[in-house]
């Protein structure tokens, strides 16, 4: 049976960040992702997952200014420093929060700007992240992101992420698999699943087309969540959707399997 994680960046927006966790837990999640942690000290975070017994699944290395449109740095020419800094400053954080999974977004291009050239730094960037990770044990995570929600995105299919890790031959780096995203590029879920499980670090879920919760919409995640169990997936599935209402109220879809995951 999949482990869910709750998304504290898009769930229970009715609460302040650090409250979020109290009620992921009194939901019955045993995990939690979010994008981003660096508005609060480590130590701070990591005594919100003691005190509710949770496990920290994931969050995104530094995006570069997010308020200015920015999402991710790995492939853009003259940031190579901040980039550097931004991994080791991700790295300080799973050292205190303990979990093993760091995604690295590539970044958005202009127009006029060469994929090539992006591509490159960006293959080059994700080998420097996965060395500097391995020391701590930890996976590097890509994520193919759809254009209708962030045009302009560097990575937008699966097929592409998997080639990228390929050419990188790094151990500790694999990709992200999105469905909501993967289903807007793509379609075929499962026989994307099939065939890229080997290389899958993550898995994250929503309703599509509108990012609600997965119990509506056009992709049949009870389906889903059985060809992932058979595939051998192992990890934490995020819940990485926007409530139709409040979080708690929208559970209903998610209430057996977080009592079979007590």
């Amino acid at each position: 049976m999949p482990r869910f994680a709750a998304n504290l960046t898009m769930l229970y927006n009715e609460h302040g960040f650090l409250d979020r966790f109290a009620a992921a837990a009194r939901d019955g999640f045993k995990a939690v992702e979010y994008l981003f942690p660096y508005d609060f000290p480590a130590s701070e975070i990591r005594a919100r997952l003691d005190a509710h017994d949770l496990t920290q699944a994931l969050f995104n290395a530094p995006p570069g200014d997010w308020a200015a449109g920015e999402r991710g740095i790995a492939s853009l020419p003259g940031r190579e420093d901040e980039f550097r800094r931004g991994i080791e400053r991700a790295l300080e954080y799973t050292r205190v929060l303990g979990n093993r999974k760091l995604h690295v977004m590539a970044g958005v291009l202009g127009a006029d700007q060469s994929r090539e050239r992006h591509r490159a730094l960006y293959i080059e960037h994700l080998a420097y992240a996965a060395r500097l990770a391995q020391a701590d044990d930890i996976t590097i995570v890509i994520e193919p992101i759809n254009t209708r929600d962030m045009p302009g995105y560097l990575l937008n299919r699966q097929d592409d992420a998997q080639a990228i890790c390929a050419e990188i031959g790094a151990p500790n780096l694999k990709v992200q698999f999105d469905c909501y995203h993967c289903q807007i590029m793509e379609g075929d879920l499962t026989k994307k699943l099939e065939r890229d499980m080997a290389g899958i670090g993550h898995i994250q879920v929503a309703g599509v087309p509108e990012r609600h919760e997965p119990d509506s919409g056009e992709v049949n995640y009870p389906y889903l969540f059985d060809i992932i169990d058979k595939l051998g997936y192992d990890g934490w599935v995020g819940c990485e959707y926007w409530p139709r209402a409040g979080t708690s109220e929208g559970l209903a879809w998610l209430k057996s399997y977080l009592q079979g995951n007590a």
